[in-house]
């Protein structure tokens, strides 16, 4: 399904400028710029969740990651 979006000439052509040098339609370009919109919401929120982390929950976490680490590399090692 297709539908029309009203933005102004200056804008299209813009769109259409960065879609050709990319070998894209103007569909398909508006879909990636979505996409890298959606990951930096994202990742914005999981900054903002690390950055509310308690020490006490960052040393736990720390200390899980490390239990996985070693027991990834023991099993490499059998």
């Amino acid at each position: 399904m297709t539908t029309t979006i009203k933005v102004s000439d200056e804008l299209r052509d813009r769109l259409k400028t960065q879609a050709l040098r990319d070998g894209l339609t103007i569909g398909a370009h508006l879909a990636r710029l979505a996409d890298a919109d959606d990951r930096r919401q994202r990742l914005s929120a999981l900054k903002s969740a690390i950055a509310g982390t308690s020490a006490a929950g960052m040393a736990s976490y720390e200390a899980e990651s490390t239990a996985w680490e070693r027991a990834e590399l023991t099993d490499a090692q059998g």
